[in-house]
């Protein structure tokens, strides 16, 4: 599999990422292509909080979350998907299908024997991750969650999502600085260039071009089948501790969506709604990250 590797120099001296980078490459699976991952602060701790990004962004988005987790002496544990981030990025688009992905993620945990696990999750972090507990319930005791859906194939599309995924169909090579800078206005420009980090040119972004073409939009679409199934288990299995946190300027995953997935999900208290937030709400992450460990305890 041809696969591209972004050069290491892209990554010096990001702001607010003093972060060593770990890499893995024997994912069950996946073993012709490295996966980076950060795991921070203690690797005892009672809870490790597996942070999941989405499009376009890579670990990068929790560097402000992080720090809080892991001050209060929990271990945190954020990978960059395959074709994001300092993770491997294979030129093929059709490498990017849901259940790869999702595979890719149970392998990781796996490898890393990871448990007591809360699931941080927002976008693509949460289509994915949503399907992961019911399959190891072991493993998942609460979940911080922030803008994003179940991707079930027998709902509409928001009219949101269908203006997103079309305009990313027509850039390719999508400026990601310029969109994070447009979402996220209160971003140093240093800030916005470190999203663009992983993504020297065009060709190491099949990834973010096929993200958003993989969200289910019939029912038998992939991933569909299993993200319904995973509707049920939230619904009626879950028994865990949930903080639902909501991006009120999301014109794509907010508040709508958001108050039917709480919907979802049993035992979910009402959410904490940031009004100055948009759809990466981890850009106002130390606040949510805070808040959440307060609703744990």
């Amino acid at each position: 599999m041809h696969a591209l590797r972004t050069p290491d120099e892209r990554f010096l001296d990001l702001p607010a990422y003093p972060y060593a980078p770990r890499y893995v490459q024997d994912l069950a699976g996946f073993e012709d292509l490295r996966m980076h991952y950060l795991d921070e602060g203690k690797r005892d701790a009672a809870h490790t909080f597996l942070c999941l990004h989405g499009q376009p962004t890579w670990s990068y988005l929790y560097r402000k979350m992080i720090p809080v987790f892991a001050g209060a002496g929990e271990r945190v544990v954020a990978p960059d998907l395959f074709g994001f981030g300092r993770s491997d990025k294979p030129a093929d688009e059709g490498f990017y299908t849901f259940s790869r992905h999702r595979d890719a993620l149970v392998a990781l945990i796996e490898r890393l024997d990871l448990g007591n696990i809360t699931l941080v999750c927002q976008d693509w972090g949460g289509l994915l991750g949503l399907t992961l507990p019911m399959d190891m319930p072991q493993r998942f005791t609460r979940l911080l969650i922030m803008n994003t859906a179940l991707g079930t194939g027998d709902m509409p599309l928001t009219e949101g999502f269908v203006a997103w995924r079309a305009w990313c169909n027509k850039n390719p090579d999508m400026d990601v600085a310029k969109l994070m800078a447009r979402s996220c206005p209160h971003l140093s420009p240093a800030e916005c260039q470190a999203y663009a980090a992983p993504y020297p040119g065009a060709s190491y972004k099949a990834g973010v071009r096929q993200f958003p073409n993989l969200v289910p939009d019939r029912p038998d679409a992939g991933g569909a089948e299993i993200s319904r199934r995973a509707r049920g288990w939230w619904q009626s299995e879950w028994k865990g501790r949930t903080f639902m946190a909501i991006g009120m300027k999301d014109p794509v995953l907010g508040p709508p969506v958001m108050h039917a997935l709480r919907k979802l999900i049993r035992g979910c208290p009402a959410p904490y709604e940031h009004t100055e937030a948009g759809h990466f709400l981890q850009e106002w992450g130390e606040d949510i990250a805070q808040r959440a460990l307060r609703a744990f305890i």
